[in-house]
């Protein structure tokens, strides 16, 4: 096996990969015998025809198109692993030659990670900001831990008033005729809530259970359905239930009942904790994204599009995981969203430019500021793997092998330079 290296202009290269003819054989033979059972010859009992009587009859190169795609992963891998060109995107395959007693001759087009000329990247200006947590964030966090905590109570002997749920009957009616959509049955639906549009809720508030009565709306004028949008609408509605939410008393009780303190006021003082650790957080990680941000801008790089699409390519297949997990497809997302996937891709594109923008210039700081990561670094990594998938480290060692450690090693020397600049900023 040989292979031919050819630069291209913007960032892509060429790289012609030729399989001996003696490898080719042997792959076009492994095809003919994983397909010779399944191939039908007059005059040979089902599997048992022989090579060149398949050929012949079918023609010669019956066999070459699985023999190829048998052989061009695998070459490809090696070939791509060994040669000197930084492949950052997936290959386009052309087959050059494909004959008979010849070597296979094929092509990968990628694209070459991208040459970074650093700007300024150490004493960049950052604003400054002030880590705070008020009475009010504390208040804000317990008292959605008493709405988690709530009891439902059923009101009978009162009218309906704001953040009460309450249950209804409801049809739309626009210019006297029903509207597709529409219409609901025993729809729960909490008061000040604003899930259904205009003042639809409001208009509920004061009513009794077994009030029957008209609500008169008017849609959006974004609203998603074009022919209702702008539109004056009524509904009728029918009062069928009310239930409050009773909140717990905010006392000793309730702090040892939630948390693992015994008073409201070490209950409090452990939320603060919480709350600043969390802003001081966000505050950090704002502050890295503005540093990385001004560094792209002062930085000299052009971006292949190849290499854009394989990264939108990959946050696409991460996306469709996670939603998978919530046991939801993409096809579903896309009913749901109206997108198709054209779309989502489109709307990738600009994240996925920015991942990479990010990446490059931190890279180059790597380097620049010969940033490196001990052996010892790396094993603590390889741990935590190791503790969340349950298994040994040398098992994890083998079945990552050299190449993917080289990347935990990287991404960790990468968050060193991120940390680097991050420290080296100056706030404004």
């Amino acid at each position: 096996m040989s292979l031919q290296v050819e630069m291209l202009e913007k960032g892509m290269a060429k790289l012609t990969i030729e399989v001996s003819a003696d490898e080719f054989e042997k792959a076009v033979e492994k095809v003919y015998l994983k397909n010779k059972g399944r191939m039908n010859i007059q005059g040979f009992r089902k599997g048992k025809a022989p090579r060149h009587i398949i050929e012949k009859m079918y023609g010669s190169e019956v066999f070459f198109e699985d023999a190829a795609n048998m052989i061009i992963p695998e070459a490809y891998e090696k070939e791509a692993m060994e040669c000197d060109v930084d492949i950052v995107s997936q290959p386009k395959i052309d087959v050059e030659q494909i004959e008979k007693g010849k070597p296979f001759i094929f092509t990968a087009t990628v694209a070459v990670k991208p040459e970074v000329t650093l700007g300024d990247y150490k004493g960049i200006k950052v604003d400054k900001v002030e880590v705070a947590v008020s009475e009010e964030d504390v208040d804000k966090e317990i008292d959605m831990v008493r709405e988690q905590n709530a009891r439902t109570l059923d009101i009978t002997d009162r009218a309906a008033e704001n953040n009460d749920i309450v249950t209804i009957d409801f049809e739309g009616f626009m210019d006297g005729e029903a509207f597709e959509g529409g219409k609901g049955t025993d729809y729960p639906l909490t008061l000040g809530s604003h899930s259904f549009i205009d003042t639809f809720e409001e208009q509920i508030v004061g009513k009794n259970i077994g009030d029957e009565f008209d609500v008169n709306v008017t849609f959006p004028e974004d609203y998603q359905a074009k022919e209702l949008a702008g539109k004056p609408a009524l509904f009728k509605v029918a009062l069928k239930a009310i239930k409050a939410k009773e909140l717990p008393e905010l006392d000793d009780d309730f702090a040892s009942d939630v948390s693992e303190f015994e008073t409201v006021a070490e209950y409090k003082d452990d939320i603060r904790a919480t709350l600043l650790k969390k802003k001081e957080d966000e505050a950090k990680s704002a502050k890295e994204d503005q540093v990385i941000a001004a560094i792209v801008e002062n930085a000299t790089m052009e971006i292949p599009e190849a290499m854009i699409d394989t990264q939108v390519r990959q946050m696409a297949d991460d996306f469709a995981r996670r939603i998978q997990a919530q046991g939801l497809s993409l096809e579903q997302y896309f009913q749901f969203t109206g997108m198709d996937a054209s779309k989502f891709m489109e709307t990738l594109k600009p994240q996925a430019l920015k991942k990479i923008n990010s990446r490059l210039v931190l890279e180059a700081v790597v380097n620049a500021e010969n940033i490196e990561v001990a052996e010892d670094e790396v094993e603590a990594e390889l741990t935590k793997l190791a503790e969340a998938y349950k298994m040994e480290i040398d098992k994890v060692k083998e079945l990552m092998g050299n190449r993917e450690i080289e990347a935990i090693k990287m991404d960790l020397a990468v968050q060193k330079a991120v940390d680097f600049v991050t420290d080296a900023a100056v706030e404004a």
